[in-house]
């Protein structure tokens, strides 16, 4: 089976500021101190597992975009509008320092609640599950077979007097979350609904289907409680992936995820701000479940486009039209970001460089190699992308203005340091990968980094302003 897992990257620890109307959470960096166990790796080596990563995830992309074109089921209970009594603001940070490559996150679960630090936060991935056991009362034994974690993290679900496991039994089990993976295993009408969570890279997590609330706690005493969340109690999982977290953070739009949940209950929106991948240890991250009430400051105005919320899977998709490069719109079939001729562009935070099919990729490339072609041309090993070159004495001002122009008239336009990456020590990298067509185009995080991006899930919007990320 198929796996759903797409990462989304992004860390956190849990520091309050306090807004007059919303709850705002500091972000501490990827690189600080207190987090760095394995220590410090470099560039080129840190950019091979990116891509390693890149590579992945961009195959589950295409295997879910081959599944159909079309809408798909929504939950009843949409996000609904209106102004939140506050805001979650979580802070995110690179999961690299557990030696992996996604950015991680962590909340509070149950009650009393119970803390789980390392979350993979994974815009792709309807489900969120975390480490756990569960003995079933009813049958005096554990219904997940005794399997024990080692070195975890783990949620005990006996001491939660919230968590309400799912019945197999139930329409719920044997319908909705088929799409999650839900098992026709039912022994006893009372037995919990059980999962075989699969993924594409091998890795694979097994439990059961659980309702129960999460908290997001604050060193201040003050808590934000989100009530009958749908979480997988996983007590089995295989898979390098998977080898240091504590569970997945489900933040696709989709009747059971995470950011569906938070959002209908905060104004139907969510936003984060990622800054530049290689900042220092000060800068900050921020994932935000509701409006952003100034916590995030912007550089500029923000720019509104359609966000398509029922047209591929649960993916974040946008109409894109076309690309420009230095002023100049490039001669890209139109089919290329056309969903009905096998083409279109999503937004993820969970891939890190940006993948465009191959009609757009070359005259793309093509464009931005005129600009830097008086500089030597190198091969970095281990590292497959097209071009590189020699960034001693480089000229900042010779990389042209590319532009991603949506179908509403709105533009999007990365920082130059987003598409002409630092790969290594002196050396650059044009920041685009080749995928083959028919496909999806994909907007990485490091094109989208230090930008503020809302997801207005009740309006349909997504909305964007140059950033550094840190707040007022």
């Amino acid at each position: 089976m198929k796996g759903r897992l797409i990462f989304l990257l992004l860390i956190l620890l849990l520091v309050i500021v306090q807004y007059s109307n919303s709850i705002t959470l500091e972000l501490i960096h990827r690189h600080a101190l207190q987090l760095n166990n394995n220590g410090p790796i470099t560039q080129q080596q840190r950019l091979k597992d990116l891509l390693h990563h890149d590579f992945i995830r961009h195959n589950i992309i295409s295997h879910k975009w081959r599944q159909g074109l079309q809408p798909t089921t929504r939950s009843t209970r949409q996000a609904t509008e209106g102004t939140p009594s506050a805001a979650i603001e979580m802070p995110l940070a690179s999961g690299r320092d557990f030696g992996i490559g996604q950015y991680i996150t962590s909340f509070k679960v149950g009650t009393p609640s119970q803390q789980i630090r390392r979350l993979i936060v994974d815009t792709g991935s309807d489900l969120t599950w975390i480490n756990c056991r569960y003995l079933c009362a009813a049958q005096g034994d554990n219904c997940t077979k005794g399997r024990r974690i080692k070195r975890r993290r783990v949620f005990n679900a006996r001491l939660s007097s919230s968590f309400r496991p799912v019945p197999c039994f139930s329409h719920m089990c044997k319908v909705d979350l088929m799409t999650l993976f839900s098992l026709k295993t039912c022994p006893t009408p009372l037995a919990p609904c059980a999962y075989d969570y699969r993924y594409s890279d091998g890795s694979a997590a097994l439990g059961v289907f659980a309702n129960e609330t999460v908290i997001v706690g604050h060193t201040n005493g003050r808590k934000t409680r989100l009530h009958n969340v749908l979480i997988g109690c996983s007590d089995s999982f295989r898979g390098p992936t998977l080898q240091n977290v504590d569970g997945v953070m489900g933040l696709a739009y989709s009747k059971y995820s995470f950011a569906t949940k938070a959002a209908e209950n905060l104004g139907g929106k969510f936003s984060y701000c990622l800054v530049d991948h290689l900042s220092h240890i000060n800068a900050t991250n921020y994932l935000i479940f509701g409006a952003n009430h100034n916590q995030v400051t912007v550089l500029g105005d923000t720019r509104y486009t359609r966000l398509e919320l029922n047209l591929v899977s649960s993916f974040y998709a946008v109409n894109v039209v076309g690309i420009s490069v230095g002023g100049k719109m490039l001669d890209i079939p139109l089919q290329v970001w056309d969903t009905t001729k096998g083409g279109g562009t999503i937004l993820d935070s969970g891939t890190s460089l940006t993948f465009l099919t191959d009609p757009a990729y070359q005259p793309v490339m093509e464009a931005i190699k005129k600009s830097v072609s008086k500089y030597q041309r190198v091969k970095l090993d281990g590292v497959p992308m097209e071009y590189c070159f020699n960034a001693t004495g480089f000229d900042e001002t010779l990389v042209p203005k590319l532009i991603i122009h949506f179908a509403d008239g709105a533009r999007f336009e990365p920082h130059w340091k987003s598409y002409v990456i630092a790969a290594a020590d002196g050396v650059r990298c044009l920041g685009f990968l080749s995928a083959s067509f028919p496909g999806a185009a994909v907007i990485g995080n490091i094109m989208q980094q230090n930008y503020l991006w809302e997801f207005d899930l009740a309006g349909n919007k997504l909305g964007f302003a140059p950033s550094a990320c840190s707040s007022s």
